[in-house]
């Protein structure tokens, strides 16, 4: 309760700014004023009206809201840092006095115009963005463990952060099955946020039957991400293993070529329910100091202590790289490890900024990515 509360604080304040600029180019008079501000406030809240109607399960009416509001979310960010910048440009003309360019208010003619220029260019940055999503691109990276690997090395194939739902859906899903088979994989490991939240449109769609098509010679593994369980983790547990996903619940598997799996419990299980996930030497009691240990944990927190046991490889999702400029140096200053590789003692590290996006459809930091990981041992 306390989260939502904040959202929607944090949401009016945002909106109640943006619409202080943006009612300069309403239309005149008090019909036409006001049919324009309904809009501005319905499209403010359409997110939040979506995701609540979504729970109800009348999807027909939750997924347009859905939709708008998630293309809103992203324009609210440059709307407001392009609207600040102007603001603090004609804050420091007014002390300075430099130039007549920007001595105006935003109810004038001049104001007006600087209104349609902050929506233009939020507008390119938004197509710009969505391009950056759409269109995947395969991340290499090799490296060498401290271990003999049974076969001399290991092909695998890394995928986080789908988060299948009412945005990401069939086509995108069958692009990225598709991508994913073309590498052979040995081993296929999905690092949590298979879907967003609610499973309705992920049955709807049948897009299990589009899942169960990942080959891999060594199989399909998969941890629940902080969203599964903003939904129901039960549920989205059940889904995968009926479409050939195993998933690993602070739990381990050994492959037939001796290489051991796990999977941690995601954080977000003790902050709603106050279940502790299992500690890692736990976890990690059954498996010969020798065997290769790939741990899936789909939040990258606390990097160097996971370096402190016997895992060779830990992959992660959940950060996005931020997803949107500017939010990159806010994961980059939570995480260890907030993109990309990363090696610490003996354990190497990879944090993917993930296949699909959450909110908005957009990414301009980053390009959606599917990450293959060439692993060869002693």
């Amino acid at each position: 309760m306390i989260f939502f509360v904040v959202v929607f604080v944090v949401n009016l304040i945002v909106n109640v700014y943006i619409f202080s600029r943006t009612q300069a180019v309403f239309p005149a008079g008090n019909a036409g004023w006001w049919v324009s501000a309904v809009l501005f406030w319905l499209v403010a809240f359409a997110y939040m009206i979506g995701r609540i109607t979504e729970r109800t399960g009348y999807m027909a009416i939750a997924e347009p809201f859905v939709k708008l509001g998630s293309w809103w979310l992203g324009a609210m960010v440059y709307l407001t840092l392009l609207f600040l910048l102007a603001d603090f440009f004609r804050g420091l003309n007014g002390i300075l006095g430099a130039t007549d360019t920007l001595r105006f208010s935003w109810a004038s003619g001049k104001g007006k115009t600087g209104v349609f220029l902050v929506y233009s260019l939020t507008a390119l940055i938004l197509v710009w963005g969505w391009f950056n999503a759409k269109i995947p691109t395969i991340r290499n990276v090799s490296f060498q463990i401290n271990k003999p690997i049974p076969g001399g090395k290991q092909k695998v194939v890394l995928i986080s952060d789908i988060h299948l739902g009412m945005m990401i859906s069939n086509g995108r899903l069958d692009k990225m099955v598709d991508m994913v088979n073309r590498e052979n994989a040995d081993l296929i490991l999905l690092a949590g946020d298979v879907f967003d939240e609610d499973l309705g449109p992920v049955i709807e769609n049948n897009m299990g039957d589009l899942l169960k098509n990942l080959q891999a010679k060594q199989g399909v593994f998969a941890v629940l991400g902080n969203h599964e369980f903003y939904g129901s983790a039960t549920e989205a547990h059940e889904y995968l293993e009926n479409h050939n996903i195993t998933v690993l619940r602070d739990s381990f598997v050994l492959l037939p070529n001796g290489i051991a799996v796990a999977g941690r419990e995601d954080i977000t299980a003790q902050q709603m329910y106050g279940k502790s996930r299992k500690p890692l030497n736990d976890l990690l009691a059954g498996i010969a100091p020798e065997t290769p240990v790939f741990l899936l944990d789909h939040q990258p927190y606390q990097l160097a202590k996971v370096a402190e046991h016997n895992v060779d490889l830990q992959v992660s999702g959940h950060t996005h790289n931020g997803q949107m400029w500017p939010f990159n140096y806010i994961t980059s200053a939570m995480f260890e490890i907030s993109k990309g590789y990363g090696k610490m003692n003996n354990t190497h590290f990879y944090v993917s900024s993930g296949y699909g996006t959450w909110g908005p459809p957009i990414r301009t930091n980053s390009r959606s990515e599917i990450v293959v990981m060439e692993i060869t041992g002693e």
